[in-house]
């Protein structure tokens, strides 16, 4: 059954109230932005934008502007400033190469059909005027070889960035982690954290979580897999703990747990809580399928976790439990069927949006109880996702590859189809009256002029 309207918006504001994030000044401010990837909130939505509804290549463009190279990361917003990042090839767009497509260590496929540029590449940071498209700058984070290549679909940076207002923070894995202020002036570097040696071939693609002043840093690969928390005034580490994972492409998220804040990151082997201030593990939980990617999501009672590769799993963890929540019953609820696999999931109040697979098979649960919203649906117009879905001012964005975005209303009627001329895999950005759509090609403005 449909969630009325009144029950729609007071979960909104409630789980907006609940503190997944801290309440600092920067915090407050972040409201009317989009920092990171899932956003202000960490959950795909945003509480104070009002963007259109409709547009395409002639209608709601304020600008278009060609970004060099490939990027999949998402754009981010702070201000008048856009951030994205690319890796570009130097000499120019020389031609791919296939990647030798080695599954290595715990790795199971060989990439085939991958193709990749391994060439020396130019990995960039760029700072866009919000209100003309034009670079205020463009910095070479790092110059060099890639050690391995990368999945056809995917870039040399497919991590999203992250900014407080007063640093930016770009991970491009292997080749490092850069933090630039707002003017553009590198403030440190962290290029010693190793190689990542990625299953199949894919290629690195997790983005770094900010909350506070530490920067969490995700690193499973098929050698020695690791989480970070590094400090993010002076990039040196906080702590670091060994993770018993193969390759994963999930972001971890911060959750309180009464007056404690809890690291939530997903995994194959298991998904895991650590204690932000020390690392210690916490919680874990075994149940998903291989090679997770959607980041989770939280309120103030579970964390949910999700995968779609061999299989469909998604669950509600109970995170005020500890030890092993298999045995204890720390999941509150479970799903097995049309689980994301690429696109992270989206909670507007109590309402857990996700698509399952790849595809345009769109559902909806409540977040508490796992009870259905509706049932599963085909959205018209779309086929094949890879971006995450986002929620403002009532609406629900989902924005095919082939750069469609369909719109739909809380009661999940289709409010309008909009086009873009370029392929979309990165998640769209939301913010005041615009929104920002990062294309392979191009990064698009869209409002009303």
């Amino acid at each position: 059954m449909l969630q009325s309207k009144k029950r729609f918006k007071l979960g909104l504001v409630a789980v907006l109230a609940i503190g997944l994030v801290s309440t600092t000044t920067a915090q407050k401010n972040a409201e009317s932005n989009w920092p990171s990837f899932r956003g202000p909130h960490a959950n795909g939505t945003s509480s104070t934008a009002k963007p259109p509804t409709e547009w395409s290549e002639t209608k709601n463009v304020k600008w278009k502007i060609k970004i060099p190279g490939s990027g999949n990361g998402s754009p981010i917003v702070w201000g008048d400033k856009v951030f994205v990042v690319t890796a570009v090839p130097k000499g120019g767009a020389a031609q791919a190469q296939p990647d030798s497509g080695r599954g290595r260590g715990r790795g199971r496929g060989r990439g085939r059909g991958r193709r990749s540029n391994m060439s020396e590449h130019e990995y960039k940071v760029m700072c866009i005027n919000r209100k003309t498209g034009k670079t205020i700058w463009a910095k070479t984070a790092a110059t060099r070889k890639p050690h391995e290549g990368h999945h056809g679909d995917g870039s040399y940076a497919s991590a999203s960035p992250v900014t407080d207002g007063k640093y930016v923070f770009a991970h491009f894995g292997s080749p490092g982690l850069f933090c630039y202020d707002m003017d553009g002036n590198l403030k440190w570097k962290r290029d010693d954290l190793g190689q990542m040696r990625m299953r199949g071939g894919f290629g690195e693609g997790s983005s770094p979580t900010l909350h506070n002043d530490t920067l969490f840093v995700p690193w499973d690969h098929e050698g020695q897999s690791m989480l970070y928390a590094i400090n993010k005034a002076d990039g040196k580490t906080k702590w670091k703990v060994k993770r018993d994972e193969p390759s994963n492409w999930c972001s971890p998220v911060i959750v309180k747990s009464g007056d404690k804040w809890v690291v939530a990151q997903a995994g194959q082997n298991k998904c895991r809580g650590y204690d932000y201030e020390t690392g210690k593990e916490l919680w874990s939980w075994q149940g998903l399928t291989d090679r997770p990617c959607a980041t989770p999501v939280a309120n103030d009672k579970v964390v949910v976790f999700s995968s779609s590769r061999r299989g469909s799993s998604m669950a509600a963890l109970k995170f005020s439990e500890s030890g092993n929540l298999n045995s204890n019953n720390g999941a509150a609820w479970t799903l097995r069927q049309v689980t994301p696999d690429i696109p992270s999931l989206l909670l507007a109040g109590e309402n857990l949006y996700f698509i399952g697979g790849n595809r345009n098979y769109f559902s909806g649960v409540n977040i508490n109880t796992g009870k259905p919203l509706f049932e599963t649906r085909r959205l018209p117009g779309i086929s094949s996702v890879y971006s995450s879905p986002v929620f403002a001012n009532g609406n629900i964005f989902v924005t095919a590859r082939d750069g469609k975005t369909v719109v739909l209303d809380k009661d999940q009627k289709v409010v309008a189809q909009n086009s873009v001329d370029d392929r979309v895999d990165a998640t769209i950005a939301l913010v005041g009256n615009e929104i920002f759509i990062r294309g392979k090609k191009n990064l698009y403005c869209i409002g009303k002029k």
